[in-house]
């Protein structure tokens, strides 16, 4: 096998400029040197150059999911160094983590870094470090501090551990969990807020959070083609060929046009009637709220802007800091609605995209 990669040509989008460093980096990934925070710095600078997660899985050996999991991961190192993380921290997680580290995507700069350190000190899991995520995502949304707790990240988990242990009337579970929270407090006066819950065995049942409002297309008639409008005639050939051929994206057959725009055509369902000004984000089904079972696969968020008003039974977009986020809010929350989740529409299931491509098809 020799070192420069085989039959691997620049896609037609990618600068000429760029070969010989993706010949450096394919290479490189191929003999896994480095650090994983390199892997994924050159994974990113690939996908940037213009190739696909499957020519670099053929060419390096680095599955789509290690692609995307050391990608984000080596974002999230780099902005926790930016934030001022520890020697100590960077030099646990330039060795491993990137799992871990992935986790903390949903967080700020220094956030990521609070929460390395917090996971370094304590010795967690990456299953405690999506625990630890939310609870610190969660905790960002107070306009003021909860009695007794610092804005921490180890007060943060532990008011979540609080907060959770008072919702359970099983005293195993209760108990587990006020030892967590003892255990990851950063201040004496959460510890001592927790501790109070050693003699006060008060349930305080927590309201549930609303179910998602889901729809599955189900058939042709719902999945709807949007096409070009030229104009009205008399026209000119100059005309017709100004129009833009769109290319369709599934698997919501969602048009981009050359420019920044891009359309997507919603079956004209009630809700969406009334929608007075809807938008739509794109998301994975793994990473709403409330994660949806089954296959994960990529969904359609329809949000309508002019509903900027809480209430308890809806999920909102929202700002954070400058960055846009689905939620459920308990209460009404300190952070800025841009608009009520009136749909979450996932793909048609198609077991062959291509037997709907012919209609002279009948079934045996």
């Amino acid at each position: 096998m020799t070192d420069t990669p085989q039959d691997f040509s620049p896609p037609a989008s990618a600068p000429a400029t760029n070969a010989v460093d993706v010949e450096k980096l394919i290479r490189s990934l191929r003999r896994k040197e480095g650090t994983w925070v390199e892997w994924g710095q050159a994974c990113t600078a690939l996908l940037q150059a213009g190739y696909n997660s499957q020519q670099i899985f053929e060419q390096t050996g680095f599955e789509p999911i290690q692609q995307n999991q050391v990608g984000v991961a080596a974002q999230v190192y780099t902005s926790m160094v930016k934030a001022g993380a520890s020697e100590e921290v960077r030099s646990h997680f330039l060795r491993k983590g990137s799992d871990i580290l992935y986790e903390f995507r949903i967080l700020s700069q220094v956030e990521r870094a609070g929460a390395a350190a917090l996971m370094l000190a304590h010795n967690l899991d990456v299953d405690d470090a999506r625990q630890v995520a939310k609870a610190i995502k969660e905790f960002s949304h107070f306009g003021s501090l909860p009695q007794g707790f610092t804005d921490t990240p180890g007060d943060a988990v532990a008011y979540q551990c609080w907060q959770l242990a008072r919702q359970k009337s099983d005293l195993q579970e209760r108990s587990r969990l006020i030892a967590r929270g003892l255990k990851l407090a950063s201040s004496q006066t959460a510890r001592a807020q927790i501790e109070q819950l050693l003699v006060d065995f008060t349930v305080v049942p927590r309201r549930q959070a609303p179910r998602l409002p889901i729809y599955r297309l189900d058939s042709e008639e719902q999945l709807p083609r949007i096409v070009p409008v030229v104009g009205k005639l008399p026209l000119s050939t100059s005309d017709l060929l100004a129009v833009p051929l769109p290319e369709e994206i599934w698997p919501f057959r969602m048009v981009k046009f050359s420019g920044a725009g891009a359309w997507v055509a919603i079956p004209g369902w009630q809700v969406i009637l009334n929608a007075e000004d809807p938008v739509a984000v794109l998301e994975m089904s793994d990473r709403l709220p409330v994660p949806l079972e089954g296959k994960v696969e990529e969904v359609l968020i329809i949000a309508d802007r002019a509903q900027r008003l809480w209430d308890a039974d809806s999920y909102f977009l929202a700002d954070n800091g400058g960055n846009l986020e689905l939620h459920w809010f308990e209460t009404s929350p300190d952070i800025a609605i841009l608009g009520r989740v009136v749909l979450v529409m996932r793909p048609k299931k198609i077991l062959d995209e291509d037997y709907t491509k012919d209609g002279w098809q009948i079934d045996d």
